[in-house]
């Protein structure tokens, strides 16, 4: 079984950053494309970005392109998800999830979820 925990969150003010972390226990973490994903209250569950197994290849939402960068460290089973230039737009449950495959955008697409993050940014 996969898990996967979250860490990071918290309340940080319009223009600052923060780096969430997902620590994944799997076998072999590197066989897993890593996604991060998000939910404002009353929205629907959006994607941010999407990292392969060896990290050489990213996807990031248009909405977050040059603001936010996925990242992963296969020696500590770990995917990082870097944001700056927070908006109070950002402001949301953020979650990493895994599957086996190539980078996807879809929800659908991934098998293993954690259980989420919260991130507030205040204007």
């Amino acid at each position: 079984q996969v898990q996967l925990v979250e860490s990071g969150g918290g309340l940080v003010q319009a223009g600052g950053s923060l780096r969430l972390s997902c620590v994944v226990s799997a076998r072999t973490f590197s066989d897993y494309t890593m996604g991060w994903f998000r939910q404002a209250p009353g929205k629907e569950r959006e994607f941010v970005a999407s990292i392969i197994g060896n990290g050489a290849s990213t996807i990031t939402a248009d909405s977050v392109k040059g603001r936010f960068t996925a990242a992963r460290d296969n020696a500590k089973n770990t995917v990082y998800l870097q944001m700056n230039s927070l908006k109070p737009a950002d402001t949301a449950v953020y979650y990493c999830a895994a599957r086996i495959g190539g980078k996807s955008t879809g929800i659908k697409a991934y098998n293993y979820w954690g259980q989420g993050t919260q991130v507030t940014v205040s204007s």
